[in-house]
């Protein structure tokens, strides 16, 4: 297998950002940082995405505090389906969207997640995962992370696009992800290089938004704290 220096660096970039005893924004921002370092013409195609994305307000129109939260029906990683009524029969739920398995910025939030599990049990607060990856990709995602969570796959974005979150990556972007040895047609089984922007929705029982990150730069995520937080108000 041909080795690839620079997905080879970014990899161990993960690994130390993961590692960190720092707050989520603090470990997302240092991952930000060493892409910057070891390939600036990508950190200025991502920078010239985000502020595209902020120009057409991508996922503005996301539901919003106090919306009811459309429902969905998807598989999780062992195909089970999931809707979230049952979810919500349980308790409130936080509705996270990342952009794939293979997104560095998704796997260091999703470990932020996986260690904040217990105290958001604890609160009677649950978490799924909607990516577009398909299932066998899917199932890599939760066991790398370790997680306890469900990670439901959104099969071309069909549930992310009805909540205006889906965005078309461009062909810059493209070629970059690309050129890292990343197969994103693959992971997703077509190649229309959609994503979804990474989100977050605390549900509560009634099936209303109570809070929500929506963010078109992927480089940020929801803070934990809050997250629990707006879980406990849920209750």
């Amino acid at each position: 297998m041909t080795s690839n220096p620079l997905a080879e660096a970014l990899e161990e970039a993960f690994r130390r950002c993961c590692g960190m005893d720092a707050s989520l924004a603090e470990r997302l921002q240092a991952f930000a940082e060493a892409v910057q370092k070891l390939s600036p013409p990508f950190a200025e195609t991502v920078d010239r995405l985000v502020l595209r994305l902020q120009q057409h307000e991508a996922g503005a129109s996301a539901p919003r505090v106090g919306d009811l939260m459309p429902p969905f029906t998807l598989p999780d990683e062992e195909g089970r389906v999931v809707t979230l009524d049952s979810l919500l029969s349980e308790g409130p739920v936080a509705v996270t969207f990342h952009r794939g398995h293979w997104c560095p910025y998704c796997r260091i939030n999703t470990n932020a997640l996986v260690k904040a599990q217990k105290e958001i049990a604890a609160e009677n607060g649950q978490i799924i995962a909607v990516m577009p990856d398909r299932q066998q990709f899917a199932m890599e995602f939760k066991s790398e992370s370790d997680a306890s969570f469900p990670v439901l796959t959104d099969l071309d974005n069909g549930y992310a696009l009805s909540l205006n979150l889906v965005i078309w990556l461009g062909e810059e972007m493209v070629r970059f992800i690309s050129a890292a040895g990343l197969d994103v047609p693959k992971y997703q089984g077509n190649d229309s290089w959609m994503v979804p922007i990474p989100a977050t929705f605390v549900v509560g029982r009634d099936g209303r938004v109570k809070a929500r990150f929506v963010d078109p730069d992927y480089r940020k995520r929801m803070a934990i704290e809050d997250l629990i937080s707006a879980l406990r108000d849920a209750l």
